[in-house]
């Protein structure tokens, strides 16, 4: 039977696979900036950590650091290079360790989330949460901040997401307020002008009309919603504009960006949880917020975040 030939270069499938402890050696000289430094992280020897780095530059064929100001080491473009990919699968073997030796979950967890941040940012979140734990019965709590807060100091849930104006110990999301419309809508340009909010205590509340009051616009709500959907109809009708985190806006609405209206300040999404800390599942679904969040909401929102405004005249 006839030899297949292997391309130049080598067949990448029989390439030698790369040792995590180089890659963990290498990423603690990297950030310690020196042999001696990292072997102490590493409880190694400088000589131990040394031959380390050397063995993955002759795998690579290339240098991965190069003698800086004061001695120290610095990086060299391979470097920079395979850092990424180095921390990258670091982090994916710790995932597959916790993954395969957590204890199974069971039971249920009451998790708190502001109606108007619930469409835009977690349904892809709670169907990872659901795959990763099915045994887990998760019950959402949508109400408005100051309900969720209460509750949570109360015990009766047991970790909420809020949009407040400050940033509390962590934050998921850092957004502007936007105006929203209908597009093409008008809504915007009557006076006195029409706003909808989700309900009396809405967060959003108090920076919308300390705006338009200080730029002498007046206003009148149209109606206090129990939830999102009504806030939508009224506005998709071109009855009223609302105010939402611009990460939020759902497709087939118009942020409307107008002379006649005020800018609106950066809002956060915060996580929330009880004094003493978070066990089993509970810990687990922070996790999943945390990684549903942790890139800037690129779970969900990255779609919104890139839909461009609407400018209306005047």
């Amino acid at each position: 039977m006839g030899r297949c030939a292997m391309p130049e270069g080598g067949d990448i499938g029989f390439r030698r696979p790369v040792d995590l402890g180089l890659l963990r050696a290498f990423v603690a000289v990297a950030d310690a900036g020196g042999m001696t430094a990292a072997g102490g992280w590493l409880n190694l020897t400088q000589a131990a950590v040394s031959q380390q780095i050397k063995r993955l530059e002759e795998a690579f064929g290339e240098p991965l650091f190069e003698r800086g100001a004061g001695r120290k080491l610095t990086l060299t473009p391979s470097g920079e290079r395979l850092l990424v990919y180095a921390r990258r699968m670091i982090a994916l073997d710790a995932e597959m360790w916790g993954a395969m030796t957590a204890a199974p979950f069971e039971g249920e967890i009451k998790l708190g989330v502001p109606y108007d941040i619930v469409g835009a940012f977690m349904p892809p979140i709670l169907r990872s949460f659901a795959d990763r734990w099915p045994k887990v019965r998760v019950t959402l709590v949508c109400k408005t901040t100051r309900a969720l807060r209460a509750e949570l100091a109360a015990g009766e849930i047991d970790l909420t997401l809020t949009t407040e104006p400050d940033p509390a110990d962590e934050v998921m999301l850092a957004d502007p307020l936007v105006w929203v419309g209908a597009i093409g809508g008008a809504a915007h340009h009557r006076d006195p002008l029409p706003m909808v909010l989700d309900s009396e205590d809405c967060m959003f509340r108090a920076a919308a009309v300390a705006g338009l009051t200080k730029m002498g616009r007046d206003w009148r709500l149209t109606c206090f919603a129990s939830n999102a959907a009504p806030t939508l109809a009224l506005v998709d009708a071109d009855l009223a504009v609302t105010v939402l985190m611009r990460r939020s806006v759902p497709t087939g609405f118009a942020i409307v960006q107008s002379a006649n209206l005020p800018l609106l300040p950066t809002y956060y999404v915060n996580l929330l949880t009880p004094p003493a800390g978070l066990t089993g599942a509970a810990a687990e679904m922070a996790r999943h917020l945390r990684e549903g969040f942790g890139h800037g909401g690129e779970m969900t929102a990255d779609a919104a975040a890139h839909r461009p405004a609407f400018a209306a005249p005047g």
